[in-house]
């Protein structure tokens, strides 16, 4: 089935308090929204989060990359839908063609939140057009249940979000730290939630080799099950060295956006668990690659989101930690709870204790609303099949 036009929508989406963290403070979504058209009228949307220090994509150099690179290939190929094919191999044959990574730009590890927002387009629409929910393709194996996060903030603002997430009955929480007073806030975090809620960390890259190592050490009286990304991305050995010296397990983020990525961390030993998320690593395909090696060598996977990703993110990551064989945490999902409104008509954020309901319609299961689209929009970007 041919794609016959697309619409690139770069949103800007107020949120409901400012997100921060060791590396950015957010205000507001900066999603770029896919809309593919099919032949048959079919509408699929996917969704793009640009990330410079993580996979060094920005919205505007994602935006040109959409059109001058995967637009293209996307109109020049005849898809076939999914009629009970093997899912994986589906979803791989989706894959846009590896010279995409032709035009190569300063800075950019890979494309991988472009060609997640073609990606999941296309599962959308194709779908769609089957009458199949991506829940058929990747049947749930368990309930999912959300983390909440709490932003690098005063000890007094932690106090405050972790109060809110214990009467929201949220079993697992994570915490931004930035080097500066992390043992006082994880100290009245702990004392707030209690012993039974699972702790974990995440440092953005904010800490040295060393200064991991010494904040994991003060960290550890409080319990804490995972430190993610405490140093910059780099040479996978540095993460090994973090990983050696500290009781704490490491998680890979900002480390693992490629499947080399996860070959080399593996080799080094360099971590006990993966965050996985989709925008960062590329889409469906190449996240389940990844996940299908991390099973195979005993690595824990998490299953992250993109701060202020709309429903159309949320609902594909609900689809991905429901599917795998295990997961150990999961996060996304916040919806309205984090943004002043979201894209889909039907709410899906999660519940009481973190608990998620599968997405059962067809496609990813959302749908999506054009009028919310077109209200925050800074700029549209309209996108036809050529003439032949």
């Amino acid at each position: 089935m041919r794609i016959v036009d697309a619409t690139l929508f770069a949103l800007q989406i107020p949120f409901v308090e400012a997100f921060a963290h060791s590396v950015r403070s957010r205000s507001y979504s900066d999603s770029i929204v896919v809309r593919l058209r099919a032949e048959d009228g079919t509408v699929g949307y996917g969704e793009a989060v640009a990330r410079p220090y993580v996979t060094g994509e920005t919205v505007d150099g994602c935006l040109q990359f959409m059109e001058r690179t995967l637009w293209p290939a996307v109109q020049a190929t005849d898809y076939l839908r999914w009629t009970g094919q093997n899912p994986i191999a589906w979803l791989a044959s989706l894959a846009l063609p590896a010279d995409a990574d032709s035009l190569a730009t300063p800075g950019v590890v890979a494309w991988h939140g472009a060609r997640c927002g073609f990606e999941l387009a296309l599962v959308d629409c194709l779908l769609k057009s089957a009458g199949v929910s991506l829940g058929d393709l990747l049947p749930p194996r368990h309930p999912v249940t959300y983390s909440g996060v709490i932003t690098a903030s005063s000890v007094e603002g932690a106090v405050k979000h972790a109060r809110r997430f214990k009467q929201f009955g949220l079993p697992h929480v994570k915490v931004k730290i930035t080097g500066e007073a992390d043992r006082e806030r994880l100290a009245a975090i702990r004392a707030v939630v209690g012993p039974q809620v699972s702790l974990r960390v995440d440092g953005n890259g904010a800490y040295s080799v060393e200064s991991a190592i010494a904040t994991c050490e003060a960290l550890a009286e409080f319990q804490i099950d995972s430190a993610e990304q405490m140093i910059s991305r780099g040479h996978p050995q540095d993460l090994a060295t973090v990983q050696a010296n500290s009781t704490i397990p490491q998680m890979a983020d900002e480390s693992l956006i490629t499947l080399a990525d996860a070959e080399a961390l593996i080799a080094a030993r360099a971590c006990k668990s993966f965050n996985l998320r989709l925008s960062k690593c590329g889409g469906l395909g190449p996240t389940l690659a990844i996940a299908e090696l991390a099973q195979a060598t005993g690595i824990q996977v998490q299953v992250g989101c993109q701060v202020g990703e709309t429903a159309i993110l949320s609902a594909a990551g609900r689809h991905l930690a429901a599917y795998l064989p295990e997961i150990s945490f999961c996060e996304g999902s916040y919806g309205s709870l984090l943004l002043r409104e979201d894209l889909s008509r039907r709410p899906i954020h999660f519940g009481h204790q973190g608990l998620a309901k599968p997405l059962k319609g067809p496609g990813l299961g959302v749908e999506i609303q054009d009028a919310l689209l077109e209200k925050y929009a800074q700029q549209i970007i309209s996108l036809t099949t050529k003439a032949v």
